[in-house]
C-alpha cells in the first residue's frame, strides 16, 4: 500500500502534464493570441481533441458544436430565418429564378447567419459581446436596422455616395428612433431567447407602454384595436420603388455604369428611393401597419451590348408590412391618414407623377395596386377605405380638437 499513494500521485501528475501538452502543442505551430471573453480557454475547449479537432468551432455548417458545448440550446438559431434564409430562397425561386435559375447565389449571400462570430467579434480568438454595429453589417440600407439610429440609404450612383460614413455605407441623416436616444440597444428587445425561438421579437410596445387617454388618437377605439402603435408613431421609412437588375454578357457597356452595386456580371440600380412616411396597409394580424416594396423587380439580360429578349421585364411587384425602426412621439395630422388615397396605393390618375408605362415598365404606377400584392398581409380594402375616410360628426369634433391643441402651442406673435 505504501507504494500505491505515490502511483496514483504520479498519474494525476502524467494527466496534467498530457493535457498540458496538448494545450501547448496546439501553440507550437499555430501562434495565436487569444483574447476578450473566452481568453483564459484552452484551445481544446472550443476546437476540440487531437483526433476530433473541429477548425472552425463557431462555424453554421455544424451548427456552432464548438460553441454550444458550453451554450446550451443555441444552436438551434442556424434552424430559423437568419441562417437557414428559406423565405428569401423561395421568394428568389417564385421571381428572379424566371429569369437566372444562379441568381440566388449570385446576388444574395452577402447577408445572414453564417456562425457566432458573424456578431461576436469576426475573430473566434477575439469574442466579444454582440454589439448594435454587429447587428448593422447586415441591417443596414434597405433592411431594417440602421434607421434606428437615423441613417437612411443614399441612391445608387456613385456621385451621391458622399456624407457621413457608417457599417460600409454612406448615409442620409435622418431622425432616430426615440428609444436609441435613450439609449436603448437592439438587444434590449431582440433578446438571445427570442432568436433562438426564431421569434423577430421578445417585446411588443405594449409590454412597456400603456396608451394614455390624455392623447386625442388614444381616445380613438379604432386606432386601438385595428392598427399597430407604430403605424401612426413611425417618422418615415426607407422606400424603394423600382429595382433594376442587369446581367451583361460580352458587353463592354456594363463599365458605363457608375453604381455603387455592380456583382460580377450584374448591375443594381433603383427608380426611385424615398424616406418619408411609409405607405400603409394590414399585415397578416389584420391590423393596418406600415408597408413598402419588398421588390418591384425588373430583369434585363444584355449581351454584346445587346438587349436579348424583353428590356426591363417586370418579375416582381410585391410588397411587404414591416416595422420601420423610427419611432418618434408626435403622429401625422388626420388627414395624413382619412384623406390620403395614395398612402393607401389607391393613387388617382389625376395625381400621377411618374407614369412607369410611358418608360415601358408594366405597371399603371407604383400607388397603384394593380399588378401588385402584399406578401404578408394585403392591401387595405377599398370598402375599409372608403368607412375610414367619412367624415362624421365625431372625425369632425376630433380635427378640430387636434388642431386647437397644435394652435394653442403658438404664442401671438402680433402681441407686444
Amino acid at each position: 500500500m505504501r507504494w500505491m499513494m505515490p502511483f496514483i500521485a504520479a498519474c494525476f501528475l502524467i494527466a496534467a502534464a498530457s493535457t498540458a501538452m496538448a494545450e501547448e502543442n496546439c501553440r507550437v505551430c499555430h501562434r495565436v493570441a487569444t483574447s476578450g471573453i473566452h481568453a483564459a480557454l484552452a484551445c481544446k475547449d472550443c476546437h476540440g481533441n487531437d483526433g476530433t479537432t473541429t477548425p472552425d468551432p463557431a462555424s453554421a455548417a455544424h451548427k456552432a458544436k464548438g460553441c454550444t458545448s458550453c451554450h446550451n440550446g443555441y444552436g438551434r438559431l442556424f434552424d430559423h430565418a437568419m441562417a437557414t434564409r428559406t423565405r428569401e430562397k423561395q421568394f428568389v425561386k417564385k421571381t428572379f429564378a424566371k429569369a437566372d435559375p444562379h441568381f440566388f447565389d449570385r446576388n444574395c449571400q452577402s447577408c445572414h447567419l453564417r456562425g457566432c462570430t458573424d456578431c461576436h467579434g469576426g475573430s473566434g480568438h477575439s469574442l466579444a459581446q454582440a454589439r448594435d454595429r454587429n447587428c448593422f453589417a447586415c441591417h443596414r440600407g434597405y433592411f431594417v436596422g440602421s434607421e434606428y439610429y437615423g441613417m437612411a440609404p443614399r441612391e445608387d450612383s456613385l456621385r451621391y455616395q458622399r456624407g457621413e460614413t457608417a457599417y460600409g455605407e454612406t448615409f442620409l441623416k435622418m431622425l432616430p428612433d426615440v428609444h436609441a436616444e435613450a439609449g436603448i440597444a437592439c438587444s434590449s428587445c431582440h433578446t438571445m431567447q427570442s432568436l433562438i425561438a426564431g421569434a423577430r421579437t421578445a417585446k411588443g410596445c405594449l409590454d412597456c407602454h400603456k396608451p394614455s387617454k390624455k392623447v386625442l388618437e388614444h381616445r380613438i377605439k379604432g386606432h386601438l384595436e385595428r392598427m399597430e402603435c407604430y403605424a401612426c408613431h413611425s417618422a418615415w421609412g426607407a422606400q424603394e420603388y423600382g429595382t433594376f437588375y442587369l446581367r451583361f454578357t460580352d458587353s463592354p457597356s456594363q463599365q458605363d455604369y457608375r453604381l455603387k452595386t455592380v456583382n460580377g456580371n450584374y448591375v443594381k440600380s433603383a427608380y426611385l428611393k424615398k424616406q418619408d412616411a411609409p405607405p400603409l396597409g394590414v399585415n397578416a394580424r389584420g391590423m393596418v401597419t406600415p408597408i413598402r416594396p419588398q421588390f418591384i423587380a425588373y430583369f434585363s439580360d444584355i449581351r454584346n451590348d445587346m438587349v436579348v429578349g424583353e428590356e426591363n421585364r417586370l418579375l416582381t411587384a410585391s410588397w411587404k408590412a414591416f416595422f420601420p425602426h423610427t419611432v418618434r412621439r408626435g403622429t401625422v395630422m388626420c388627414d395624413g391618414c382619412h384623406d390620403a388615397p395614395r398612402r393607401f396605393i389607391m393613387e388617382g390618375k389625376e395625381d400621377r407623377i411618374y407614369r412607369l408605362q410611358d418608360d415601358g415598365m408594366k405597371l399603371p404606377s407604383f400607388w397603384d395596386r394593380t399588378g401588385q400584392k402584399v406578401m404578408n398581409g394585403d392591401f387595405l380594402s377599398p370598402a375599409r377605405y372608403r368607412a375610414m375616410t367619412e367624415k362624421n360628426a365625431a372625425y369632425q369634433r376630433a380635427y378640430v380638437e387636434k388642431w386647437k391643441k397644435l394652435t394653442d402651442r403658438v404664442e401671438n406673435s402680433s402681441l407686444p
